[in-house]
């Protein structure tokens, strides 16, 4: 009986921890990044770093990772929304921790206002739309 209590008390709060509720406390040192601009970031092994980029959800900013990188460098971790106070503005957070020394690079891409598809209606979201790229190295 003893047991079967333990284990399910364990079960709980394994589940408390994750999901897609829980939020990162700590995103590392943040690199932020923009449309048409790279960024070189350089981190330790071990170390805990977050790719960010302006997010205004209102404005219909819609970010998206591309492919993940090198494992062997940099893993991902999870996606974040921008604190709730300290920050200058909505942004969003991409955080990884770094794993082995080597260079790899991470492409996160804005579609403001697309509806179907990835394809900006006007001008102004063809603007605001395109990729931020950040190139990392651990080292």
């Amino acid at each position: 009986m003893y047991r079967t209590g333990l284990v399910a008390l364990l079960l709980v709060a394994l589940a408390g921890g994750c999901g897609s509720g829980s939020a990162v406390k700590d995103v590392g040192t943040v690199f932020h990044g923009s449309v048409g601009r790279t960024v070189d970031v350089r981190v330790t092994p071990g170390a805990r770093f977050a790719l960010a980029v302006d997010d205004d959800e209102r404005a219909g900013d819609d970010w998206e990772m591309g492919d993940l990188p090198d494992v062997a460098v940099a893993s991902f971790i999870s996606e974040e929304p921008s604190p709730a106070s300290g920050s200058a503005g909505p942004a969003r957070y991409f955080v990884f921790n770094a794993k082995h020394p080597g260079t790899t690079t991470v492409t996160i891409s804005n579609c403001r206002r697309c509806q179907n598809g990835r394809t900006p209606p006007d001008d102004a979201s063809r603007r605001a739309s395109g990729d931020a790229v950040f190139r990392i190295t651990v080292g």
